[in-house]
């Protein structure tokens, strides 16, 4: 069953933003939901790394940076595991040279890595300056849900508990995962 983004109901509608997805280690194959999700919407983007294998923090926020400048709509991400620790680098570093100036208006951060096992907390410890939200796991060997909640907490995002549903990707079996579409449409209403 497909759920409809342009769903009605919603203050924005998805269609008014640039969407990219943001995939973490190996690049969600096709049955990950986010790839799925670009089957179901072709207007949204893959952010591609050089490494799928290499979860290199200033690489991957660079590539993300670069894709952003190709194109100055306000954006949505749409990201997973590693690529969530990669969107909320790159988001510091638009702060950082830009002041105010943001393309990100709002990000989905599904089943983030945890920054303490790839030694990148601090550069990841920043308050996001838009909309976010966490949706973890009871059960994801990446990152436990009360952590994914700590780190909800120090990036300013609301959090979601998903259940039990592992690392939230191809394995969990959630083929389009209706479910994450709507917690993207209720995103989307926290947008000013």
């Amino acid at each position: 069953m497909n759920l409809s983004l342009q769903a009605t109901g919603t203050r924005n509608q998805l269609s008014d933003y640039r969407v990219l997805v943001a995939p973490g280690l190996h690049g969600s194959g096709p049955e990950h939901w986010q790839s799925r999700w670009q089957r179901l919407y072709p207007a949204f983007q893959r952010v591609e790394q050089p490494d799928w294998e290499q979860p290199d923090l200033p690489r991957w926020s660079q590539c993300l940076g670069q894709v952003l400048a190709e194109d100055g709509r306000p954006t949505v991400i749409v990201a997973h595991s590693f690529g969530c620790l990669a969107m909320v680098h790159r988001a510091a570093a638009l702060q950082a040279d830009n002041g105010s100036a943001q393309p990100i208006v709002a990000a989905l951060l599904v089943a983030p890595a945890d920054p303490v096992k790839f030694g990148v907390s601090a550069a990841v410890r920043r308050r996001l300056p838009f909309p976010a939200l966490v949706i973890g796991s009871d059960d994801d060997p990446w990152m436990s849900a009360p952590r994914a909640l700590h780190w909800a907490q120090a990036w300013g995002a609301d959090f979601r508990n998903a259940g039990a549903k592992g690392h939230i990707n191809a394995d969990s079996g959630l083929g389009d995962w209706t479910v994450g579409q709507q917690w993207l449409l209720e995103l989307l209403d926290s947008i000013d």
